[in-house]
């Protein structure tokens, strides 16, 4: 028989565990607790503050006195007490007497020890803004998509005719000259491609809404890389079997897993490094939607890569079109991505540090309705699943 070694008690210079209230009232974010009737029972000092009110006055009251009864946080504490899931929901407008306006995040937790109650924490403003900088970048997208129609009218044009000249030209010249002449063509021929690439993010048209299998397209970019500008990088993937099918076009979808992952692996660079793949089913993920409501992005996917990091001074615009750091980038490729998970009625994240930078493209599921709709959706999350293998 082994003998188990005793446990050793914490040393004294520890002090006492903290308890619940102290670590609960040290957290910067506001929280609150939630009673079956919708009486607080509980508030942080963080509540407080965002209230403007004590601990002391709030509980035992309704949360109708400090939110409306109709707001849309009222509804996801509901919709969390039916599922028994942990629900949020980003980029809520709160504007009432004692909060003055603000936009929050919002994550709310039903209590399995009390039917009905419920848990529900608050990301204030300067959270919910850098939120805000990496979902969605609309206004990214809507600026590409004018700047392309543009070019497309006053630059794509006339080149084709500069072109056509150079190649006249070309005929009565000698070999010398000629070498001139091809250097027009090539540089017009490099423009035009240009603009084609900035063309390709300036349609209006929504993307198909087709099943596509997530895996199936990661593994297609997987195979492209592999074989071609990464094949010096070290590949990892952990995948959700059990993801439902997304909503969208499969041939952009993986332009957009292309793009980001040939960024991972320039900016990795030639040595040793590490790009890895992930998807996952996140349950309760909201995003308010262009004209209101809300969006539900349950289907996550990530491009991972361990190089040193985005600069500092680029990310806030890292969606801008032209913007890059690369000595020969356009700038587009985070531009088009942005482009097209919107118009997929989908949200883009970017999280990074030295060592590790991540890429999320959140979803919706095949079936959860038109991209138009902006409403909130109702279908159950647990309905929503099918088993398509990695």
């Amino acid at each position: 028989m082994t003998a188990r070694a005793k446990p050793q008690p914490a040393p004294e210079s520890y002090g006492p565990e903290p308890t619940e209230d102290a670590i609960l009232s040290a957290l910067p974010s506001p929280v609150l607790a939630l009673e079956g009737d919708g009486t607080v029972s509980y508030g942080n000092t963080a509540a407080e503050q965002f209230f403007n009110i004590s601990a002391k006055r709030m509980i035992g009251r309704p949360l109708s006195e400090f939110l409306p009864a109709d707001s849309a946080i009222r509804a996801l504490i509901d919709r969390a007490a039916v599922s028994g899931r942990s629900l949020a929901e980003y980029d809520l407008l709160v504007d009432t007497p004692r909060t003055g306006q603000r936009l929050i995040n919002l994550h709310v937790a039903p209590m399995a020890d009390r039917v009905g109650g419920a848990v529900i924490s608050f990301e204030p403003a300067a959270g919910a803004r850098r939120l805000d900088e990496r979902l969605l970048h609309r206004h990214a997208a809507r600026s590409i998509s004018g700047l392309a129609a543009m070019l497309a009218h006053e630059v794509k044009n006339p080149l084709s005719g500069i072109r056509g000249a150079a190649q006249l030209v070309e005929r009565g010249l000698n070999e010398e000259d000629r070498a001139l002449t091809g250097l027009i063509r090539d540089e017009v021929d490099r423009i035009v491609a240009l603009v084609d690439r900035v063309e390709a993010v300036s349609g209006e048209r929504l993307p198909r809404q087709d099943p596509v299998n997530i895996h199936a397209v990661l593994e297609h970019v997987r195979r492209i890389a592999e074989t071609g500008f990464a094949g010096h990088l070290r590949f990892a993937d952990s995948y959700d079997p059990s993801l439902p099918p997304a909503r969208g076009d499969r041939d952009l979808l993986i332009q957009v897993v292309l793009n980001l992952v040939k960024n991972a692996a320039e900016a990795i660079g030639d040595g040793a490094g590490t790009v890895r793949l992930e998807t996952a089913y996140e349950h309760g993920v909201r995003v308010s939607g262009p004209a209101g409501g809300s969006v539900h992005l349950p289907l996550a996917l990530r491009v991972i890569d361990d190089g040193p990091g985005i600069p500092e001074g680029l990310r806030a615009s890292l969606f801008d079109p032209f913007v890059t750091s690369k000595a020969d980038g356009s700038g587009l490729g985070l531009a088009l991505v942005a482009k097209v998970i919107g118009d997929h009625g989908g949200a883009v994240e970017v999280d990074s540090r030295p060592g590790e930078t991540t890429f999320t493209i959140r979803l919706p599921i095949h079936g959860a309705g038109p991209v138009q709709s902006t409403g909130p959706a109702h279908r159950a999350e647990a309905d929503d699943r099918e088993d398509l293998g990695a």
